[in-house]
């Protein structure tokens, strides 16, 4: 009897732990499927319109708040990515209706290739005729353009109505950190010569198979109401005509069915040299959708670290340089290249400096820290961040943190690949060659060999800034 009464009153204490912890969170998701066709993004050779709707595509929230009113506000969204102009608008939206810091808000995009581009290119100096570049024809290029600008204030109606439901729902939850492990990513860079890496399944290349997932439940019922979940792997699977979320998009419709009433939410990790194999057909991206649906009950049934105390965060645009661009001479013989992508990127730079433009000396490439407790660190950067980011900086914030840490990419800003310092010396497509297929963006040469350095520094310091807010504020 004694023995039965000790466990009733401990159970009690744990209740009343959990109902006291003060976090609260809401979590709302929106349908963004584009209603007619629209150019998509992700495959330059693609030469028309979406054929059609696989799967809707969604924007999905969730806020979560700690007891003294710090807060984060994660989006997350079955786009190809979220361009830092676009960035800046959702900002200042958060900032004038709910008084969101700049630093409590991610957005993150799935960076599925079946979704529809969002980016209204214009050609340099703002001229309307379709250069000889562009995939787009030119009688549909003036379209295009209002199309995509239509859609992008479709987005941000969306983003707005979902922030206005999340900060008028906040309702006392219970917030824990666990994971599992999914085996379908494989690094793509294969070696085929000297300097030569080929898009293949490399399976002796650095992978990081974690699957991480905060877990959200509200405390009266203990009913799940989210899941956050991350991995590193591109959505690539699919490479037709047809909007879809690809197999993320496959994840979380497959685990919100088997728990109803529950949001789950991805997360892009590092998957800028990872891709899921195998592909190309639809019965892949259901599988690897089901294999990390499964992944992320695992996660549900491993041990989980409560998340509780202190939530901080905070964001930063580190100024990357490029190196030495070519000039006018040297692009004007790569003009006349037999190889068309050469020759068309070339032609783009020249038409930089014939509008009167001058090439940028840097790009500013965000990257952000949350701080969920003492139990979890969650460190972002934008652009199609290489795996060599996660396995560093997890390595390097947990000895400095002494908690789990969580590293994602394609955050606040996608504007080409993040490679590590060795992916830049080898070169390929991640190490740079990917550079000459972007027109939303001037990147007139690589970057400086010293990215990987500046981008972990940086995030050392905005976690070292929290730590010690955490300690001041005890």
């Amino acid at each position: 009897m004694r023995l039965f009464f000790t466990f009733v009153v401990t159970l009690i204490f744990v209740l009343d732990c959990r109902a006291d912890s003060g976090w609260k969170a809401a979590v709302f998701t929106k349908n963004i499927t584009p209603e007619e066709p629209m150019w998509m993004g992700g495959y330059a050779a693609r030469k028309g319109p979406s054929e059609g709707v696989l799967q809707p595509l969604f924007m999905k929230m969730v806020v979560v708040e700690d007891s003294e009113g710090h807060r984060a506000v994660i989006v997350t969204a079955d786009l190809i990515g979220i361009p830092k102009p676009f960035r800046v608008v959702l900002e200042e939206l958060a900032r004038t209706k709910h008084a969101i810091k700049p630093g409590e808000l991610l957005l993150n995009a799935s960076h599925t290739h079946s979704g529809p581009m969002i980016r209204a290119y214009q050609p340099p100096g703002g001229g309307a005729k379709k250069p000889s570049y562009s995939a787009i024809p030119e009688d549909q290029h003036e379209m295009r353009v209002e199309q995509t600008e239509k859609y992008q204030e479709r987005l941000e109606k969306s983003f707005v109505d979902l922030l206005d439901k999340c900060m008028s729902s906040l309702q006392p939850v219970t917030v824990s950190y666990s994971k599992a492990r999914c085996g379908f990513a494989m690094n793509r860079r294969t070696p085929a010569g000297p300097g030569v890496w080929k898009n293949s399944p490399n399976p002796d290349a650095p992978v990081d198979h974690d699957v991480p997932v905060l877990q959200i439940k509200g405390v009266e019922e203990g009913d799940l109401l989210a899941v956050l979940f991350g991995y590193s792997c591109h959505a690539t699977v699919l490479s037709g005509m047809e909007l879809n979320g690809d197999w993320p998009g496959y994840a979380q419709q497959y685990f919100e069915e088997d728990h109803p009433g529950a949001v789950a939410l991805f997360l892009n990790g590092c998957s800028g040299d990872q891709n899921p194999y195998p592909r190309r057909l639809l019965r892949y991206v259901e599988r690897h959708g089901r294999s990390m649906a499964t992944a992320i009950e695992a996660a549900l049934q491993s041990p989980a670290t409560p998340i509780e105390g202190r939530l901080s965060s905070a964001i930063a645009w580190e100024e990357i340089e490029y190196q030495q661009p070519p000039s006018r001479k040297e692009l004007e013989e790569k003009a006349k290249s037999s190889d068309r992508y050469d020759a068309r990127y070339a032609q783009f730079l020249l038409d930089v400096l014939d509008s009167g433009e001058s090439f940028p000396t840097s790009y500013p490439v965000p990257v952000q820290v949350i701080r969920f407790g003492k139990a979890l660190t969650l460190a972002t950067m934008g652009g199609e961040v290489v795996v060599d980011y996660s396995l560093r900086l997890k390595r390097e914030l947990g000895a400095l943190t002494g908690a789990s840490v969580w590293v994602a990419g394609y955050s606040n800003d996608v504007m080409t690949y993040i490679p590590s310092k060795r992916v830049l010396e080898e070169g390929g497509y991640e190490g740079g060659g990917a550079m000459r297929y972007v027109r939303s963006t001037i990147h007139p040469a690589q970057w400086e060999p010293a990215i990987e350095d500046k981008l972990i520094r940086r995030i050392h310091s905005l976690t070292e800034q929290l730590l010690e807010g955490e300690s001041a504020a005890r």
